[in-house]
This record gives structure tokens, C-alpha cells and sequence, in this order.
């Protein structure tokens, strides 16, 4: 069986916090607001495998009141969703995803970012997708209040794998 999920996440832009995108600390004026280290992209990419794995999205895993969370780094949500799909029999084969927002700048770093998640996942770096965009100077995101992050992770149960 093959299957899909996607994720979204959003966080508004706080000061005196580091921006983390994909485990990377990106320069900026402000970072994210959240009870986690508020890593946007990772939380979307989390997102996306635990829906494809049909289970609760990551809140359900790392409650946002729950001490033992606060200020977790998000490639710890990560490897959680990498060992979920391997206990539910299934082999994760790639995620793709888009950050949305005014500033930074963030595609001088997918190269960091993706080797994290990659690593994070159990994957090669060219089996993760990164892009970023504006909104245009549309919303919230276009008056720079936050982040969004939009992604996708295909999923194969390692019987049909290894019936190939």
C-alpha cells in the first residue's frame, strides 16, 4: 500500500527567540513563537508523515502544556515520526515542503536543513524538498507576523516493497 500526507503549521514571529527552520538557526530579528523550539517546517513535515500514517497529528505526542516538551528541539518530533512509521510497517520514501513567509531569506540554508531532516528521518537529503516563498505582502504573512509551512511525505508498506 501506498500512501500520502500532508501537514501545515503556522507560528507568529516573536522577538528575543532564535529563528529554527529544519533544525538550523536561520539569522534574524525574530524567531517563533512556540511552547517547542517552534521549528515551523519540521512541524508541518511532522504533520505530513503522521497523517499518512492515519495517527494524531504531533500535538497528540508532544501535548504544547507538557513540561517534558518545552523547548524540545523538533527533529525529536521528527525521529518520533520516523519510528511510528517503521512500527506501523512502512518505509518513508521522500517529504516535500514550502515555507511561507516575507523574510529571511531561507533557501542559502536548505542545504543544512535538509541534510537535519534527512538525518532526523532515516533519508538522503535528495529525498527532502524544500522551497520557500512570499505571500505576496498578502495577510498576516505579508506583514511579517509569522511563518507558515506546507508539506507532504509519501509513504510504502515494506510488504509491497518487498513483493517489487
Amino acid at each position: 500500500m501506498i500512501r500520502s500526507g500532508i501537514g501545515y503549521d503556522v507560528h507568529q514571529f516573536v522577538e528575543d527567540r532564535p529563528l529554527i527552520l529544519g533544525g538550523v538557526e536561520i539569522p534574524h530579528s525574530h524567531g517563533l513563537e512556540g511552547h517547542s523550539d517552534a521549528d515551523v517546517l519540521s512541524h508541518a513535515i511532522s504533520d505530513a508523515i503522521l497523517g499518512a500514517l492515519g495517527l494524531p497529528d504531533i500535538g497528540h505526542y508532544f501535548p504544547p502544556g507538557q513540561a517534558a516538551c518545552k523547548d524540545i528541539c523538533s527533529l525529536r518530533i521528527l525521529e518520533k515520526c520516523a519510528s511510528l512509521c517503521a512500527e506501523e510497517g512502512f518505509q518513508l520514501m521522500n517529504v516535500d515542503s514550502s515555507l511561507v513567509a516575507e523574510a529571511p531569506k531561507v533557501l542559502p540554508h536548505a542545504s543544512a536543513m535538509k541534510e537535519n531532516i534527512a538525518e532526523a528521518l532515516g533519508l538522503k537529503p535528495t529525498q527532502i524538498g524544500i522551497k520557500a516563498t512570499t505571500n505576496e505582502t498578502m495577510g498576516w504573512i505579508g506583514r511579517r507576523e509569522g511563518m507558515a509551512a506546507f508539506a507532504s511525505a509519501l509513504i510504502i508498506e515494506k510488504s509491497f516493497l518487498s513483493g517489487l
